[in-house]
């Protein structure tokens, strides 16, 4: 197993292990935590020759001296279904970007990002509501089945690569803090989309008095009458006014405080509100 050195975790910022490599420890599997491409290159010549390597999530662009070492190269599981959503945020963006379904690629590697032949892949759904944390989570069991019925397969010859469609290929960038910065002029499904996609890194938010106002739960709302990023308390919700009409605030975070009821929030502002920027 190669997994990336330990890192400093925790409010002691002590180095810790990754889940990964706790994980093999348990198992008794040898681990690797090389620091750079050199040291990567000389842990994976060290158990040649093997059968295929399996890259998730790894964040350490393998060279092609080291994707050459395996007879069948290396395969990566990827969390969209390529060509579409090459990239290091392919959840939250798949999220951004309204679409309807999303899954799991099984990849041969090559030289480019995300580019390599599709071996094979599972399509599912996302559900009304699902932030990036809920998909993550159902795509890791999606992307462990996957390996389960399909690596053998590969490394026996009964699965053959098949290129990507280059021109359908659309793009994942990592996502900034920034972007997490609402836009109080959006459609309301918009704005649902990045509240969603934004959790649970790095948090949608907005501006209050000069100080954060995460929003980490939110749905559509009837409150009329509402500016753009006017925050008013109707009935037993909590409303913003958006682009096009309101959304209901279900969970917020005030600046060094914790995770709250949008309508508890309120009341502890003793009615009082304002406007989000």
């Amino acid at each position: 197993m190669v997994t990336r050195p330990d890192r400093a975790r925790g409010r002691s910022k002590a180095p810790r292990p990754s889940p990964v490599k706790e994980a093999a420890d348990r198992l008794g599997v040898a681990v690797a935590q090389p620091e750079n491409r050199a040291e990567l290159l000389s842990a994976v010549a060290k158990v040649s020759p093997f059968d295929v390597g399996v890259v998730v999530a790894f964040g350490m662009i393998l060279r092609p001296r080291v994707l050459e070492i395996p007879r069948r190269g290396f395969v990566n599981v990827h969390f969209s279904l390529l060509p579409r959503w090459r990239g290091a945020a392919p959840v939250e963006r798949a999220i951004l970007g309204g679409d309807e379904s999303t899954g799991v690629t099984l990849m041969a590697m090559d030289r480019g990002l995300d580019t390599g032949a599709i071996i094979s892949n599972r399509r599912t759904p996302i559900e009304s509501g699902e932030t990036s944390g809920d998909l993550l989570e159902r795509l890791t069991y999606l992307a462990a089945s996957v390996l389960e019925e399909d690596l053998s397969l590969f490394v026996d010859g009964y699965l053959v690569p098949a290129p990507q469609r280059s021109g359908a290929a659309t793009y994942a960038p990592k996502i900034e803090s920034a972007e997490a910065h609402l836009p109080m002029d959006a459609s309301a499904e918009e704005v649902l989309r990045r509240i969603r996609a934004f959790n649970p890194r790095p948090g949608a938010f907005g501006i209050l008095e000069g100080k954060r106002l995460k929003i980490w739960a939110a749905g559509f709302a009837a409150c009329a009458n509402l500016e753009s990023g006017e925050l008013s308390v109707v009935g037993d919700d909590l409303c913003l006014g958006v682009g096009d009409g309101a959304v209901s605030l279900g969970e917020v975070q005030a600046e060094g405080g914790r995770r709250m009821t949008g309508l508890d929030w309120a009341r502890g502002r003793r009615g009082t509100t304002g406007h989000l920027t």
